[in-house]
């Protein structure tokens, strides 16, 4: 795979909540859990499945930080 984007984080996916339209994908990262929203169809095209090794990859003109 060959992509622009520079942030890819490798990771295992660890769970898979199926909704009407969208899935949201929980993808394991070193013990820090990302959570990606993708459509069911993508899920199934890509043939995602809990267990399954997938990266979790960022393109963002803007990333903030916040403290309380």
């Amino acid at each position: 795979m060959k992509i622009s984007a520079r942030n890819v984080i490798p990771g295992t996916i660890v769970e898979i909540k199926k909704g009407a339209t969208t899935s949201h994908v929980r993808l394991d990262v070193g013990g820090t859990v990302i959570t990606s929203s993708i459509t069911n169809e993508a899920v199934e095209e890509l043939k995602l499945a809990v267990g399954t090794k997938a990266s979790a990859v960022i393109k963002a003109s803007d990333v903030m930080i916040a403290v309380a």
